[in-house]
């Protein structure tokens, strides 16, 4: 949980780079803890997709308030943003088009 603790933690990529698991896809997994100031970003390389899954907890992505079981799907942004969390616990993928 500390290597989470406000930040996004890469779990999960396909070269398995910085400890992460690999997988057998165009996509990276992060994870994050979120609450109060806390804040991380993660860029977006132009033609990437973005996408969030609140798996507990409330958190803004984006500037939008998504709250446990919401998710987010993002296209055409520069980045994904996640502030003002709430006890959150989010997944963010960063994925192919």
């Amino acid at each position: 949980d500390a290597d989470k603790r406000g930040r996004l933690r890469l779990v999960a990529a396909r070269d398995g780079r910085d400890g992460a698991v690999t997988i057998h896809a165009d996509a990276s997994i992060h994870a994050g803890l979120f609450d109060g100031d806390e804040a991380a970003t993660l860029p977006l390389a132009p033609g990437r997709l973005g996408y969030v899954h609140v798996a507990r907890g409330e958190v803004e992505v984006n500037g939008q308030r998504l709250a446990a079981g919401d998710a987010a799907m993002l296209r055409d942004e520069p980045q994904v943003r996640l502030a003002h969390g709430r006890g959150a616990e989010v997944l963010v993928f960063d994925l192919a088009r």
